[in-house]
């Protein structure tokens, strides 16, 4: 079985992530860890799902088995377990969550020493580590080399005064009405905290987990209800959180949501232009739109771009040493701040943005269009690399000759080639989406 996705181990709570493979995967991760160990401690958070009194418990167990010493802190955002474990002078950190998905699943994910999330290469290792019988057997602990486990609770006030850090101190949010929704989530307690010390008048929404409401109907995914209440409650702006806080979706003063790529842009241009844009630069992932990269480009600032999943953009942040970057998802990296996406530093760099610009946010925040995008599927039966497909170079060069975006790529769960072209003329994607799949249909015989 692989263990592994995109963004660590995630599967059904108590199917693919029970208790005992829980347990032997944090063996595993403590064996990994343990190579490179100066403080023998790894930090364990969690967000808001009933299934995480199970997970935590069971990688506890397997921490301690393999000799380490656990912090414990309960629920928290997962950028606050890449701070903290770095903060706290921790081995490694380990995030009990699955982020968006819904109640019945979870998720474990690896932070090292330094906050940042682990390599496809060291998920590798510990997998193959989970694997191996024999090496956990031989690494499991006896009389005082077994570890110890300390709940700590008093460790969100360094978060809190770690995320106010990251907004300028000669702003204050006196006389400014935000709507949050922490989505029954792991911000439930700090995200309020942090805009009422900064001097908002916060009204919260959905704040109330109990096991179950995690990401229900609420929060980043289902920014509608928030909408409402912005509008009702004649609020500036609206914040919406996912399970985990590590993705935001900004509602404006009408209660419309703003387009993660126009988000995107906005950000970037306003810190390129208060020389905060390392390298005059900045990183989005192949499903941002062009637009974003043209508006970019116009303001004399470049998009590299990178995979989806946060950890491939913040690969690409140090790679090209930049410090802004992020998906159209919600994800926002300000790396000069946090190593993840982390929602609230988001925030509050969007209201300080608000603040310096006396503009309302449905201006600020709506930069540019997008550009049309048309989005088709093929049925194939193998799925043959592209690059070898007759005729598929020349045609992606000629697509790109009328500034047509081209994404194509094979789906990673059915027989289905996605197709989408992205353009500012509408009626030269239709024509040349018909073209593609002529060609392909033909080359695969789908």
């Amino acid at each position: 079985m692989k263990l592994f996705g995109t963004d660590g181990v995630r599967g059904k709570a108590g199917k693919k992530l029970d208790a005992m493979t829980s347990m032997r995967l944090a063996m595993a991760a403590g064996i990994y860890f343990r190579k490179n160990s100066i403080t023998n401690k790894i930090l364990v958070g969690k967000d808001t799902r009933r299934s995480g009194y199970m997970i935590e418990n069971a990688i506890v167990s397997g921490l301690t088995a393999v000799g380490y010493d656990v912090r414990q802190i309960g629920p928290m955002p997962t950028p606050a377990i890449a701070f903290l474990s770095e903060d706290m002078r921790c081995d490694a950190g380990i995030m009990i969550s699955a982020s968006h998905n819904p109640y019945y699943d979870n998720g474990v994910k690896f932070f090292d020493a330094q906050g940042n999330k682990l390599s496809e290469e060291a998920e590798a290792q510990i997998e193959e580590i989970f694997n191996d019988g024999t090496l956990i057997e031989k690494n499991q602990k006896v009389e005082f080399g077994i570890g110890t486990s300390k709940r700590v609770d008093d460790v969100i006030g360094r978060y809190i005064v770690h995320i106010k850090n990251s907004f300028p101190k000669n702003l204050t949010l006196n006389g400014i009405r935000i709507v949050l929704d922490t989505a029954n989530g792991a911000a439930y307690k700090v995200a309020p905290t942090v805009f009422k010390e900064l001097g908002a008048d916060v009204i919260v929404m959905n704040n109330e987990p109990n096991g179950s409401n995690i990401n229900q109907s609420c929060g980043a995914l289902f920014p509608q209800e928030l909408g409402g209440q912005v509008r009702k409650l004649r609020a500036d702006v609206g914040f919406g959180f996912d399970g985990d806080a590590d993705r935001l979706v900004v509602v404006d003063e009408q209660g419309d949501i703003v387009e993660g790529d126009k988000l995107l842009g906005a950000l970037g241009v306003h810190l390129h232009k208060s020389g905060k844009l390392k390298n005059s630069a900045m990183v989005a992932t192949v499903m941002s739109n062009k637009a974003l990269e043209d508006y970019l480009l116009d303001h004399g600032i470049c998009l590299h771009r990178c995979n989806v999943g946060d950890k491939y953009v913040l690969e690409t942040l140090n790679q090209k040493d930049l410090n802004f970057g992020g998906e159209q998802s919600g994800h926002i990296i300000l790396s000069d701040f946090a190593k993840t996406g982390d929602a609230l530093v988001s925030s509050l760099a969007v209201m300080a943005y608000f603040l310096s610009s006396g503009k309302k946010i449905s201006e600020l925040l709506n930069p540019f269009e997008l550009y049309p995008q048309l989005q088709s599927n093929i049925i194939v039966g193998i799925k043959k690399p592209l690059e070898t497909i007759e005729g598929y170079t020349q045609m992606i060069a000629s697509l790109e000759a009328l500034h047509v975006r081209a994404l194509i790529r094979y789906s990673g769960t059915e027989n289905l080639l996605r197709v989408l072209l992205e353009g500012a003329d509408e009626e030269c994607l239709h024509v040349k989406m018909q073209e593609v799949i002529s060609l392909l249909k033909k080359q695969l015989n789908a």
